[in-house]
C-alpha cells in the first residue's frame, strides 16, 4: 500500500498545513517579536521544523525515512506534553503561545492528536 493514497495523504497533508502554518508563524515571531517571548517563539520555530520533516519523511518510501518519521513523531509527542505541561504549571514563561501551548489548545488540540495518529499509521503501514 502507497503511503500516498488515502489515510496516508490526508496525513501527509494535515503535516505540511502545519509545517506551512508553524513555519510562517515561527519566522514572523523570531524576526518581528522575539525579544517579547523568546521560550514560546523558539519553541514555534523547534514545532516548525519537527512538521517539516514529518511531512517530508512520511512521503517518502524507503526504511531510512521511515525510522525519521518514527523519531521525529515520538519528539512531537513528547514535546507536545512537555510544553502543554509547562504552559499549565508555569503560565508566565507562555504568556505567548506556541504551537504546543497548552497541548495545542489554539489550534483544536490537533497537534496533541497528530501525533498520535502518524503513529498509529506508522505502526500499521510498518509492521
Amino acid at each position: 500500500m502507497k503511503r500516498e493514497l488515502g489515510v496516508g495523504r490526508l496525513l501527509i497533508a494535515i503535516y505540511a498545513i502545519f509545517a506551512i502554518s508553524a513555519t510562517a508563524r515561527a519566522s514572523y515571531q523570531l524576526i518581528r517579536e522575539f525579544d517579547q517571548a523568546p521560550l514560546a517563539y523558539s519553541l514555534s520555530a523547534i514545532s516548525a521544523v519537527v512538521y517539516l520533516l514529518a511531512t517530508y519523511s512520511l512521503s517518502r518510501h524507503q526504511a531510512k525515512w521511515q525510522r525519521i518519521a518514527l523519531y521525529t513523531i515520538w519528539f512531537e509527542l513528547v514535546g507536545v506534553i512537555a510544553v502543554g505541561a509547562l504552559s499549565l504549571a508555569l503560565p508566565a514563561l507562555f504568556a505567548h503561545p506556541s504551537v504546543w501551548s497548552n497541548f495545542g489548545a489554539g489550534y483544536a488540540f490537533v497537534p496533541l492528536l497528530l501525533p498520535v495518529l502518524g503513529l498509529l499509521w506508522l505502526r500499521k503501514h510498518n509492521a
